[in-house]
């Protein structure tokens, strides 16, 4: 699969990792040109098996992304909508979008992400910050509206209501610390540990089958709104999505004929274990 001919961000592939680096005009501003590449960037990786992760960084040394272009948002009609007529935003289709695709997805934050920035990093799978560098806002109450990419929905996936709240009706400026605190990140990290964090916990995952990586994912996105009948059904789904089309029953078989689960040393050693029987296949 090629990735290229981008306008917003170049593309580098290497051993099932793909890194996106931002890298658009002074501020990487998140207008039509972005969305067309994310959603291009999409459509290639639903279709690719071999990449396993994406990381997601920006070129910018202050800003990961910034807030949607105000020039499509100046056109939009001051007429009310009914519910039955809506349809999904620019912005919410291509974040959706980016969010399923089957790949590891992890925002690599080392600048402001604002807006619509930080809607695109709420939309990915995982997110790492650098200490006195990040910064994240949801500023759009104070101009009128709200968060529209997904922020107003994901927030509170996040971090709960009460916190989901207070980010989007303070629309004030939150670091990377407070990020970690409240949950929008996984992880807040200096500035010069952020990298080999990330490079690390990409190269970890991009070792496991990609089959398996996206049904962890499938499920876990499939479950987190149900109630737990329903979630624990789909768990069962995707796990034998996984077993049909990855090396585990083999894996199994070999553990099993062999004792390997009865061994002590096994079980104290399942950290370095699991990357070891990546070479069963």
């Amino acid at each position: 699969m090629k990735y290229e001919n981008f306008q917003t961000f170049k593309a580098k592939k290497q051993n099932g990792i793909l890194t996106i680096t931002f890298d658009f005009g002074p501020v990487n501003v998140q207008g039509q040109e972005m969305l067309a590449d994310l959603n291009s960037l999409a459509m290639r990786l639903e279709r690719d098996r071999e990449t396993k992760v994406v990381v997601f960084q920006s070129a910018n040394p202050e800003i990961w992304v910034c807030h949607y272009d105000t020039e499509l948002l100046k056109d939009m009609s001051t007429e009310a909508v009914s519910r039955d007529d809506v349809e999904l935003l620019d912005l919410q289709s291509v974040c959706q979008r980016i969010s399923k695709v089957p790949q590891a997805t992890i925002a690599k934050l080392e600048g402001f992400a604002r807006g619509g920035g930080h809607e695109l990093a709420l939309a990915l799978d995982m997110r790492f910050a650098a200490r006195g560098k990040f910064t994240f806002m949801q500023m759009e109450v104070g101009m009128g509206i709200l968060p529209c990419g997904g922020g107003a929905s994901r927030m509170a996936r996040q971090t709960g209501l009460g916190r989901a709240l207070e980010i989007i009706l303070s629309a004030r400026d939150f670091d990377a610390d407070e990020a970690e605190a409240y949950g929008t990140i996984n992880k807040a990290l200096d500035a010069d540990k952020i990298g080999e964090y990330v490079d690390t916990l990409a190269q970890r995952i991009a070792k496991f089958p990609a089959e398996s990586i996206n049904a962890c994912k499938q499920a876990v996105y499939e479950s987190i709104d149900k109630p737990i009948e329903e979630a624990l059904k789909a768990e069962a789904y995707w796990l034998y999505q996984a077993t049909s089309k990855t090396p585990a029953i083999k894996r199994f078989t070999i553990a099993d004929d062999q004792g390997l689960e009865h061994d002590i040393e096994n079980q104290r050693n399942w950290n370095t274990l699991v990357m070891k029987v990546q070479d069963i296949e």
